[in-house]
């Protein structure tokens, strides 16, 4: 039986398992707090994807491939793919981009699959249970919007950075300038801030819905493990809660896996919309 029912109904569960462990850096509201559990699951997981594929990587054999090196050559044959059908520009920088952004984020929003319950049950188990119900642990680091907007605000400045790649700083500036609505002699003056104020709003929408978009499926999907663990925790509802948990986990990996190459082929999109002109 899970800690729902011993410490005060399904708002108090729901509750403490959306509490981060995290630090006050700055000031007393949201934006000045770091949460030191997605930092860290995050910034491990990373670790293990760079382990994984660079231990195939100096390994690999040109001869039958063994089973690991066969699905690392799989997965970066099916990202460069889709970077090829996307991009028709030089990939050498892109493909590893999209090839980091995807497995990072399978890996962050596969820790959704994980028994909700699990870090307190590990606590309460060593600890006993007031350790258990003062330690907070949120297992998915994409389901904190700090995340998502991190990995989104990171791709906005790579764009920027092919768009004075592609047409430099002048051409750039320019852009910004003249286009959607391009126009010559007085009229080219009048439209300039009509001009600068559409291309600001959509340069910035574009890593604004990169976040939300997949912080809103992950929160959404954890809610949803939330409220099956919280309403199915008693002992006569075990096997329908275990039932309800595996089959919104085996529909789950769908989500895990399509937020994961979105935001890849969405991150290429918008790197080859900032090279070419309007």
């Amino acid at each position: 039986m899970n800690e729902s029912n011993s410490s005060g109904g399904l708002t108090e569960y729901i509750n403490h398992h959306l509490t981060h462990n995290s630090v006050q850096l700055v000031g007393e509201g949201a934006l000045g707090r770091f949460n030191l559990d997605s930092w860290l699951i995050a910034l491990v997981l990373g670790l293990v994807f760079v382990a994984w594929f660079a231990f195939f990587a100096r390994r690999a054999t040109p001869g039958v491939p063994s089973k690991g090196q066969a699905f690392v050559e799989l997965v970066m044959e099916f990202v460069d793919g889709q970077v090829k059908d996307t991009f028709h520009g030089n990939r050498s920088s892109v493909t590893p981009l999209a090839l980091t952004i995807f497995m990072w984020v399978v890996f962050m929003n596969t820790m959704d699959l994980i028994p909700l319950d699990l870090p307190s049950f590990v606590v309460q188990t060593t600890a006993g249970h007031e350790a258990a119900h003062h330690s907070y642990l949120r297992l998915v680091p994409t389901a904190d919007l700090m995340t998502p907007a991190a990995l989104s605000v990171t791709v906005f400045f790579i764009l920027i950075g092919h768009s004075l790649a592609a047409k430099g700083g002048f051409g750039f500036g320019k852009e910004l300038l003249t286009a959607p609505f391009h126009a010559h002699g007085p009229l080219s003056i009048v439209l300039a801030p009509v001009n600068l104020g559409m291309n600001i709003i959509e340069w910035l929408v574009k890593p604004i819905s990169l976040a939300m978009r997949l912080f809103g499926n992950m929160y959404g999907g954890e809610l949803v493990f939330m409220l099956i663990a919280g309403l199915l925790s008693s002992w006569i509802t075990f096997v329908p809660g275990v039932i309800a948990n595996a089959a919104w986990g085996v529909f789950h990996i769908l989500i895990i896996l399509l937020q994961a190459f979105i935001f890849m082929i969405l991150t290429v999109v918008y790197i080859a919309g900032a090279r070419e002109s309007h």
